[in-house]
């Protein structure tokens, strides 16, 4: 009796129910990865597949140290490749973790249709997130749409099971099936922008339980009141390895607890700031499963209709971080870098794009997916509509940060911007997130020479938002039946 374990962003063996369920059935284990070459429009971008190819080598590794292996396939129809393997290897089951994006849904419900009628036994499993989309409803059954009250409704449900331990061995076939090399699947970027990710990052589960000891036992505490701030390592950096299934939620569920009960802080753990942010994770979640047009469609039909001035030069000043904003540049070069930014630089980033410069939120979208390795549609999508206005619990469009404020509120003394745009880095700190007020004798200290080596502001945020403020104007004055 042999099971196939099909892996997907699930990669690692602790609290992974599809893979205990395969040891627990008796019979061989055979661990599996398609590399989904028929993927569609939201297929994992650059450096999502840099992150991949990392974690699919930690997690062979792991699987070795259980007596098992890796099988790696390349393919454009999963369905059929499983159907090969299944033959090949004599397996009678195929068991995997659910996913919960649009496309990955609908493949996964015809490949399990298709399975059993090919005779095999089939099973999927949560191990993504605290509560299953559907268990969260109103009580008029529909689907949230503010987080809230959604989260209330999550902490009120059962609490989420204890994580499962990682299985110590798995029973292997005499033979194995034929696997790809790694390298084979190409997954590292051939682009040179990755070049700084090693630096950054330690993908694999081994290296998101170290980063969730780490973060418990030293930013959390201070996490409220530091989370938005840039320029101190106050946040847990989790995401690409809750993304890539590295970690469970359901395990940071149980750690925080355990921390907070042996600090005497029983009572409050469940009501802390960042388990709430793991329940905005649930809320993306949540949204795109009951509404999943929204990666390419804004929630809020009438946002359809928005004056938008799509501009490549535009465009591509702020994807490089040459906007004349220093707390914005330097959030797009850190996103270059390192694949990842800042979240309270993603909020000021975005809503500069989409408010200042007028360009349409799904062009952002599209940016970071391709860029950040913690790339996840749910929330990439949450948080691009929530910038937009044009989604569930949004901000108002009206609400446009002011870069050289939020600069100076969130990194006061300009270390982070100093990190990421250096040609500013001698500024004094008054004129840091200002150059462009600085007198000339200030600007010529500093060898800032605006124009040349740092650009002047590509719009002037007043008028920018006063243009953004109309243009919302007329799609309400659009919206008004006629007498």
């Amino acid at each position: 009796m042999t099971t196939l374990v099909w892996f997907r962003q699930d990669l690692r063996l602790a609290d992974n129910p599809a893979l205990l369920s395969a040891a627990a059935r008796g019979g061989t284990v055979i661990p599996v990865y398609l590399h989904d070459t028929a993927a569609g429009p939201w297929a994992a971008g650059g450096a999502s597949h840099w992150w991949l190819h990392h974690s699919l080598a930690v997690l062979s590794a792991a699987l070795e140290g259980c007596g098992s292996r890796l099988t790696l396939r390349a393919t454009s129809d999963c369905l059929a490749t499983l159907l090969q393997l299944a033959r090949e290897c004599g397996a009678t089951s195929v068991v995997w973790n659910r996913l919960y994006e649009p496309a990955s849904i609908a493949r996964d419900a015809a490949v399990k249709a298709a399975l059993r009628a090919a005779g095999l036994a089939v099973a999927s499993f949560n191990t993504a997130l605290l509560h299953e989309p559907w268990e969260v409803q109103t009580r008029g059954g529909t689907p949230f749409q503010v987080f809230t009250p959604f989260w209330r409704q999550c902490l009120s449900l059962p609490e989420p099971a204890a994580p499962l331990p990682a299985p110590t061995a798995l029973p292997a076939p005499r033979d194995w099936p034929v696997s790809q090399p790694l390298a084979s699947l190409g997954l590292l970027p051939v682009r040179d922008w990755a070049r700084a990710f090693p630096a950054a990052w330690t993908p694999g589960s081994a290296a998101a339980q170290l980063r969730l000891g780490e973060f418990l036992a030293g930013s959390f505490t201070d996490y409220p009141s530091q989370r938005n701030r840039p320029d101190l390592a106050a946040t847990s950096r989790l995401s690409p390895h809750l993304h890539f299934g590295e970690i469970g939620p359901r395990e940071i569920w149980h750690a925080t607890r355990v921390h907070a009960e042996t600090r005497g802080a029983a009572a409050s753990w469940r009501s802390s700031q960042f388990l709430s942010e793991v329940g905005w994770r649930e809320f993306a979640y949540h949204l795109l499963y009951h509404f999943p047009q929204t990666p390419d469609a804004p929630l809020r039909a009438e946002y359809g209709r928005f004056p938008w001035r799509p501009d490549a030069a535009v465009l591509r000043a702020w994807q490089r971080g040459r906007t004349g904003y220093p707390i914005v540049d330097a959030g797009m070069r850190e996103l270059w870098t390192t694949g990842w930014m800042h979240n309270r630089v993603r909020m000021i980033a975005a809503s500069f794009l989409v408010k200042d410069l007028l360009q349409p939120w799904q062009d952002g979208a599209r940016w970071f997916w391709d860029t950040l390795v913690d790339a996840d549609l749910a929330a990439n999508t949450l948080g691009w509509q929530w910038t937009a206005g044009c989604g569930a619990d949004a901000a108002p469009f009206f609400r446009i940060f002011n870069p050289v404020l939020q600069g100076l509120k969130f990194d006061p003394a300009g270390s982070y911007v100093r990190r990421w745009v250096p040609e500013l880095a001698g500024l004094p700190d008054e004129w840091l997130h200002k150059p462009w007020e600085a007198p000339a004798a200030v600007l010529s200290a500093a060898n800032l020479r605006l124009g040349d080596n740092y650009p002047r502001p590509i719009v002037e945020h007043g008028a920018a938002r006063e243009i953004a403020l109309a243009a919302l104007q007329s799609l309400r004055v659009s919206a008004t039946p006629s007498p």
